[in-house]
């Protein structure tokens, strides 16, 4: 079968392997009829999160139906639909039994102290082969996936599998209360349903902030308000919305590849950091920092990797609360705690809980209190790949989320 395979820094490549089969009792094998790329992907290609074995095929979003199941999954039938969890959880030991899905004890093969596994991540996560292909394997399948109910589509469902969960989790480890002012750093695709899910959870106003202009008019159509950081100073721009006060919430939708400003007067700021960030991108990029596996000007490297987050604790009230939703690898270890302490600012952060968050929100979906879709922009065969991704890393416009069709 054809799988997007990762190979090294800067290499992947469009592979035939080995169709996956039933390994334990527990797992199932699914046919993928749609999948979908992420910016935490781009992580691995540039080199920002590090530990990726060669041969490990790539996503954790997927859509399909089932195949064949292991004796030990008795809640689901061959033939059925259904959405993959991004993160695998068993759905019975403590943490899980408590929500706590992404800090299952038995998913990842490294141990219950190795924290989350998810699909087509790096060594510390399992690896697991991911869902870029045509056909996976799905281990603790009866709690790592979910049906999908009559009436949602494939290309909602896919969108349910990871982005929306996440931007959901990022709001609600916020604990958002009616009529409160929150920020969002970042719009991509997550960024963008953390803004759906605020707004969903009775914000009052949400302010969303990034440097690209089809994002930020794909959040004014959700009714944020938009601060273009490559035009002006962010921090300055939210306290002006805000009567000088601050932000209640501020949720990281960025993570390790977060970008300073290059024009404007927040560029004037980042000069005067320039070094730092250069050894913050050295730490959590160390084969990748000076470019060496950038190609045709794929694969760089975001160049400030704390920038959201010191600009989200900049704009937040005394006493707020921040939210980390965007991915930061174990090797990342600057943080301005001490910005953050003597705000008195209460900080959430974590990986989502998929299996406790997503069947509520196909239900939404099924529902029609809101259509996923909406941030969909691009459907692309598995055949062109290679080519989506690199458009997708380029951030070239119109290109926020790509849903991949793997029988094409």
């Amino acid at each position: 079968m054809k799988a997007l395979v990762w190979h090294a820094t800067g290499d992947i490549r469009l592979d035939d392997v080995a169709e996956p089969q039933i390994e334990q009792p527990t797992d199932a094998v699914i046919r993928l009829t749609a999948s979908a790329i992420c910016g935490t992907d781009l992580h691995f290609i540039r080199g920002t999160v590090s530990g990726m074995k060669p041969g490990t095929i790539l996503g954790h979003e997927g859509v399909g139906i089932i195949e064949q199941l292991g004796d030990q999954v008795r809640n689901f039938d061959i033939g059925d639909r259904v959405v993959v969890c991004s993160t695998l959880s068993c759905g019975y030991c403590a943490p899980c039994r408590s929500g706590n899905t992404a800090q299952c004890d038995n998913a990842n093969p490294n141990g219950p102290e190795a924290g989350t596994s998810f699909f087509g991540g790096p060594q510390t996560t399992g690896p697991v082969n991911g869902l870029q292909a045509e056909k996976a394997r799905i281990p603790f399948a009866a709690n790592t996936l979910v049906k999908v109910p009559e009436g949602v589509s494939d290309e909602q469902a896919i969108l349910v599998s990871d982005i929306f969960p996440t931007g959901w989790f990022g709001a609600e480890i916020a604990q958002i209360q009616r009529g409160d002012t929150v920020a969002v750093f970042g719009c991509g695709p997550v960024g963008q349903f953390a803004i759906a899910s605020a707004l969903l959870m009775g914000a009052g106003r949400v302010i969303a902030v990034d440097p690209h202009d089809d994002r930020l008019a794909m959040a004014r159509r959700q009714g944020a308000f938009t601060v273009n950081f490559e035009k002006e100073d962010p921090v300055a721009a939210i306290k002006s919305l805000t009567g000088g006060t601050g932000v209640d919430v501020a949720i990281d939708a960025v993570g390790v590849d977060s970008q300073h400003a290059h024009h404007g007067p927040a560029a004037q700021q980042a000069e005067q950091k320039a070094e730092k960030h250069r050894q913050e991108v050295k730490e959590v990029a160390p084969d990748n920092y000076d470019h060496q596996h950038v190609q045709h000007g794929n694969w760089i490297p975001g160049d400030a990797p704390t920038q959201a987050l010191e600009w989200a604790i900049q704009a937040l009230r005394k006493a707020g609360t921040l939210s980390i939703i965007g991915v930061y690898p174990p090797d990342a270890q600057t943080f301005p705690i001490g910005m953050a302490m003597n705000k008195n600012l209460t900080m959430k952060m974590g990986n989502c809980n998929h299996h406790a968050i997503i069947p509520h929100l196909l239900e939404q979906v099924r529902m029609g209190a809101i259509d996923p879709t909406q941030v969909l922009t691009q459907v692309e065969p598995l055949s062109d790949v290679i080519s989506a991704y690199e458009s997708f890393d380029k951030r070239q416009p119109g290109w926020i989320k790509t849903e991949l069709l793997p029988s094409q």
